[in-house]
């Protein structure tokens, strides 16, 4: 792909991407207060926070990988259901990734 088109297909989601934003102030709020559409913005905003995590976690380019992150997110998932403060589960789970990295794991 030529630098051109990578600009132009950047241009080109930019304005999509806003004219959704610009459509979604054009909704009526009558439309959006029904709970079969408070819903389906729940869950679809959870669907698209675990598929970030999972792809973030497993994916290395194209491959699936197993490393240091896997045991990180676990620790964090703990850390959060034991409802310790953000912070300290950023700082744990970065430092057991790093923990395993420096003994070689990952």
């Amino acid at each position: 792909m030529t630098p051109a088109a990578v600009w132009l297909t950047v241009i080109v989601a930019s304005v999509v991407s806003l004219g959704l934003k610009l459509a979604g102030h054009y909704v009526p709020q009558h439309w959006l207060a029904t709970d079969r559409v408070q819903r389906t913005s729940v869950l679809v905003t959870v669907a698209l926070l675990v598929a970030l995590v999972v792809v973030q976690t497993f994916a290395d380019g194209t491959a699936l990988v197993v490393d240091a992150r896997l045991p990180a997110l676990a620790v964090a998932a703990v850390a959060l259901a034991l409802r310790a403060p953000f912070v300290l589960v950023i700082v744990l789970a970065a430092a057991t990734a790093a923990g395993l990295r420096a003994l070689g794991w990952g």
